[in-house]
This record gives C-alpha cells, structure tokens and sequence, in this order.
C-alpha cells in the first residue's frame, strides 16, 4: 500500500519477443520519468518471449511480470494489476509509439480523466506506420461501430497508446484475453460512466524486422463481434422487434387475401415465410429481453432506462405464462374451427387456398404462445437462481 501510494505513473508494455525494440521504448520511458519528474516505473509484461526479452528488461531498469496465459488482453490484465502506479500508461513495445512524450496522458489524468486514449488520426501517422486496410477500413469503421452502438465519444477504439486510472480500470473487471481487449475497455468505460477523453498521438513504422502479432482478418471481426455481442439491442433487440413486426402484419394481410403491389403478387408462400420471419424475430426480442435482464442483476455494466426498469417490473413466470396461454388458445380455437367446419362438410375435399390462409396464421399464434410461455419459464429459473444467491 505505502509503494502504491507513492509511485504516480507504471508503464506497462505488453511483450512477446520484442528484443530488437524492447531496450529503445524502456530507455524512452525511464527518460521520460526523468524528465518529467514524476515518481514512477516502467513494467514489462511478458507474454512467454524466447529471444530474451525479460534479460533486456531487466537489464535496462524495468520490473518483468510474467503471464503465462497468452494473448494481448491477458498481458495487459495481469500487468494493471501488477502495477503500482495510481496511473497507468500503455503502449506497444514495438517503438511505433514515442514513450518519451507522454504529457498529454498525465495531464488528462492528473485532471481527473479515468480513460485517456491517444488518437493517431489526430497526431499523424507515418507513411507506412498502418497498412491502408487498417487505416481506410478497418479502425475507421470499427470506431464508428463503437461510437454508434455506445454512445462513446472515442475517434481512434484501437490506440495501442492509451492511459488509465489503474483503480477504476480495475473495477471494470476486463475479461477477455486477445486484441478485443482493446474495445473492451474502451466500451465498459463508456457504459460504466466513466470519464474518457483523447489526446493526440504520433504513430510512427515500428522497428521490428519481424511480422507483427495483429492478424488483421482475424482480430477485426474478434473486435466487430465483442461490439455487436456487448450490444444486444442492436443485435437482437431493434432487428428482432423489426421483423417480428413485419412478419406479423404480412401475415395477417396475406390471411384476407392475395395482396399485389404493381407487378408483384404475394400469396401462400410469402404467407409461410412472413410467419417465420415473425417466429424468429419474436424469439430475438425474447433474447435481448432476457440477456438484459439477467446482464442488470449479475450487475453487468450496461445501459439502463425508465422504459426497460418499467417493463422489467410487470413481466414474469406468471405473466409470460398467462399471455402465451392466451395466444396459444387463440391459434387452437382457429384451428379447431377449421377442424369443425371441415367434419361439417364430411371430411371431404378443401379449398386449399382459403384453408391454408387461416392454418399458418392460427399456427404461428400457437408457437408464438409456446414461446412466450417458455419464456416466462426461463425468467423463473433465473429469479429463483437469484433469490437462492
């Protein structure tokens, strides 16, 4: 406790056989406290390096930790707990960022900024320091991806140069492993009301002869799917209530009739994949509705509003089961009316157009029933896990 009050800054590089360029960034750092004035330390994490990295670390004034589970988040886990500074700084061990010029970070978070991530489209990018895909497509949409799922004020997601406040990064409880790690803390930040800001920063080609561990294909949809998991109501939730709606009311128009719009005709066929349509989106809702309900009493970080808390409170086992009891008996009486009118008639040959028309709306209100009712079901299961805990 006495060490962690009294260092300032740690900062924390993540390494896996960086030898050609570990010595330059731990000599631009150790400069940079120096310099600077400030009380702090350089931490090397080390992800499992075979080319003696840890020797040239310690050789040049830095601490080594070692983490044996690999990946990029999993250094960086251990290494912010590892840490003794109130602030953390960090960065790639590939020189591609300036160690040596780190005053906007200290400032932002002397400042009170729990979240301080650098922005190289803001302080320039070497010819050659980023591959045009990740400079054009990939950072830039990924970004905006985040901004738009989480209302983050964030230019630049994936700024390996960024600083924190080692205690309330902590709280955040970062868990994933790889380069996603990277969005993860940027989005739990934003969600858990965090203070975040930017600084420009300097992105310069890094000094290994090497290929470097980023895998663009790979990493970026590892990045893309974090966003969109994190994000059940644009996953599930919007797309599901959409389709949901128009499978619903296609359905229902299409059971009065052939509907034509121009030259198009819809009938049976568009009547039986309008229903589906309506099945899975349905089961979307009831997706994102229960995540979020079981996400918000685990105590996951994630938005919350007055229209969810509302719904939340009048919805459960009873209700779900009430209401898809009732649209159950909906669909059953329909169908039995069929049955009946056909026993009327002797069992004898239908009208294949007309019986169809009213069977698959009377069949999707029936599975619609069943699973609002296995819904409410789950609901049960986790308000009895919860009462238990």
């Amino acid at each position: 406790m006495t060490i962690t009050a009294t260092i300032e800054l740690s900062i924390l590089m993540p390494c896996l056989n960086e030898a050609e360029t570990l010595a330059i960034c731990i000599d631009k750092a150790q400069g940079y406290l120096r310099r600077s004035g400030i009380t702090g330390e350089v931490l090397i994490a080390d992800n499992g390096s075979t080319d003696g990295s840890q020797q040239i670390a310690e050789a040049h004034g830095a601490r080594v930790v070692n983490v044996t589970e690999k990946g990029y988040g999993s250094a960086l886990i251990v290494g912010m707990e590892a840490a003794q500074g109130t602030f953390v700084i960090m960065g790639d061990a590939d020189d591609s960022y300036d160690f040596s010029e780190l005053d906007g970070f200290v400032e932002r978070l002397r400042a009170s900024d729990e979240l301080v991530m650098g922005n190289r489209f803001r302080g320039g990018i070497e010819p050659g320091a980023m591959p045009p895909l990740h400079r054009y497509l990939g950072n830039p949409v990924l970004s905006w991806i985040g901004r738009s799922l989480f209302r983050s004020p964030i230019k630049d997601f994936h700024c390996g140069l960024r600083g924190f406040n080692r205690q309330s990064m902590l709280a955040l409880h970062l868990q994933t492993s790889g380069m996603e790690f990277a969005s993860e803390m940027v989005v739990k930040s934003t969600l858990g009301g965090s203070r975040v800001s930017e600084v420009p920063t300097t992105l310069k080609k890094d000094g290994r002869s090497r290929p470097p561990h980023l895998r663009s294909w790979r990493d970026g949809w590892r990045h893309l799917r974090f966003l969109l998991i994190f994000s059940p109501r644009w996953l599930f939730l919007i797309p599901g209530i959409s389709a949901f709606l128009i499978g619903l009311v296609g359905t229902v128009l299409l059971g009065f009739g052939p509907v034509v719009v121009g030259e198009v005709g819809f009938t049976y066929s568009s009547q039986i994949y309008l229903a589906a349509m309506a099945v899975v989106g349905y089961q979307a809702f009831l997706f994102a509705l229960l995540t979020k309900i079981y996400a918000q009493h685990e105590g996951f970080r994630i938005p919350r509003s007055r229209n969810f808390e509302r719904l939340e409170k009048r919805i459960s086992l009873e209700s779900g089961a009430i209401l898809g009891v009732v649209l159950f008996l909906i669909g059953l009486g329909i169908a039995l009316s069929q049955l009946i009118g056909w026993a009327a008639g002797g069992y004898g040959a239908l009208e294949a157009g007309a019986t169809v028309r009213v069977a698959i709306p009377s069949a999707l209100l029936m599975m619609l029933g069943s699973q609002t009712v296995m819904g409410g079901l789950f609901l049960g299961v986790l308000s009895v896990g919860l009462k238990r805990r």
